[in-house]
């Protein structure tokens, strides 16, 4: 998903460093936990206008690690949305951002200073920027969807990958985790975790039998109390059970619940006017020139095999979420979503989810036969 400035809090939602703690189920230690230093190996994905500071510090305050979603964020809401985590919990946390913008090299400065513990990525993040963050000690976790890209990136020196199956939501693959992840954990030997369709305990020990060091979760941290998103757009995620890949939202395929919204995406033939007037929102909301978003469009299409149609879509994404995240609006937007959604019937804090994720994994290897 798209990333973007978090949307206010409702009236009168506790904050998370309030709830009463509680006793936690052991730790499970892996390659994920010794790397970034969290209790659980349990990531909350960096998700466009869901993932802000509050759910990235309820995340990481429960012992997972949170990742604030910032790619469409200016540096200084960025910077805002860090420090505020940094305010509510001394735990590891990640910032996501988009490797080819043109101020990436100033926002890995700010998430050096601002001392972060790990840079995610949706793009693999050029060598140099790598060895920028290595030299600073800031961990890199780029997501991929597939094995050549895994392989790629290790050779460049991430410390690590989120391998991504076809179950997941937003921008996505035809290959399901099943098949991707052992293919990958195969082929590269720096820690692998494994996202797409992952909601329980029984998920995580999964993932570890495959070789995997944990799970990563969007739809699952969307649907807990501590998302920002509005009890109206999480009520239509509960009551929903199917997801669609679209290629009519950007022009690349995207995983979204299937609504009467999406249909008609489906069906319209003004998809491109669509675009311009989103493009025309997204350049106000961003502050980018004309002509900064003509340059980031040619390094879409570079590489991709993007047409110019495809790469003025783009605009859709961000303003589409936009609309239903921030603005309510399901009706006008799309829910990115992973097939998991079906799955979920009820929005525990992050603190709770966890915990149960835990003690549900713990049940599970404590009934698996011993040697």
């Amino acid at each position: 998903m798209t990333s973007g400035p978090e949307p206010a809090a409702s009236a009168g939602a506790p904050d998370p460093s309030d709830a009463p703690a509680a006793a936690s189920p052991p730790t499970l230690a892996t390659r994920l936990t010794e790397l970034v230093g969290c209790r659980y190996p349990v990531v909350q994905t960096g998700m466009g206008y869901v993932a802000g500071a509050r759910l990235a510090a309820a995340t990481s305050g429960a012992g997972g690690l949170g990742i604030i979603a910032a790619a469409t964020m200016t540096v200084e809401q960025m910077t805002g949305a860090i420090r505020a985590v940094k305010e509510r919990t001394d735990a590891p946390f990640g910032v996501n951002i988009r490797s080819d913008a043109d101020d990436a090299r100033e926002r890995i400065d700010v998430m050096i200073r601002e001392g972060v513990r790990v840079a995610s990525f949706a793009l693999a993040p050029k060598q140099e920027l790598i060895a920028r963050l290595k030299d600073a000690g800031v961990v890199t976790i780029p997501s991929v969807g597939a094995r050549r890209h895994a392989e790629k990136v290790a050779a460049w020196g991430v410390d690590a990958v989120i391998v991504q199956g076809g179950e997941g939501g937003g921008h996505t693959g035809a290959v399901p985790t099943t098949v991707l992840l052992p293919q990958v954990v195969d082929a590269v030997d720096i820690p692998v975790i494994a996202a797409g369709g992952f909601f329980d305990g029984r998920g995580l020990v999964a993932a570890l039998s495959y070789g995997a060091c944990g799970i990563a979760m969007g739809t699952r941290f969307l649907l807990t109390s501590d998302s920002t998103v509005g009890d109206q757009v999480k009520e239509v995620y509960l009551g929903m059970s199917d997801t669609v890949v679209t290629t009519r939202v950007d022009g690349v395929p995207h995983r979204v619940l299937r609504t009467p919204f999406v249909d008609s995406l489906e069906r319209s033939r003004l998809r491109l006017l669509r675009a311009v007037a989103n493009g025309a929102r997204f350049r106000r909301l961003s502050g980018m020139s004309w002509a900064g978003m003509v340059r980031e469009g040619r390094r879409m299409r570079h590489g991709r095999d993007l047409t110019w149609a495809q790469v003025l879509q783009a605009a859709n994404t961000p303003m589409l979420l936009r609309a239903a995240m921030v603005d309510g609006r399901a009706d006008l937007g799309v829910m990115a979503s992973g097939q998991v959604v079906g799955l979920i019937d009820d929005l525990p804090s992050c603190a709770e989810l966890i915990g149960r994720i835990m003690s549900e994994a713990h049940a599970v290897l404590d009934r698996l036969p011993r040697p």
